[in-house]
């Protein structure tokens, strides 16, 4: 894998690790559901739905 694939994983980390955040994660701790769950069981599993595709998507495309 070639050093800016390299970088482009790194950014998703950085992303995800900004999205997991303390302060992010309690704007989303709220008493609302949406389908039936909890707003920050949404957000989590979205954020973590997110990486793994971006992440996916970065592996397929550039692997050589």
């Amino acid at each position: 894998m070639k050093k800016r694939h390299q970088q482009k994983l790194v950014i998703v980390s950085i992303v995800l690790l900004i999205g997991l955040n303390l302060p992010i994660v309690l704007l989303f701790d709220s008493s609302q559901n949406v389908l039936g769950f909890p707003a920050i069981y949404i957000y989590f599993f979205s954020i973590w739905l997110f990486s793994i595709l971006v992440s996916l998507l970065i592996v397929k495309r550039y692997n050589e």
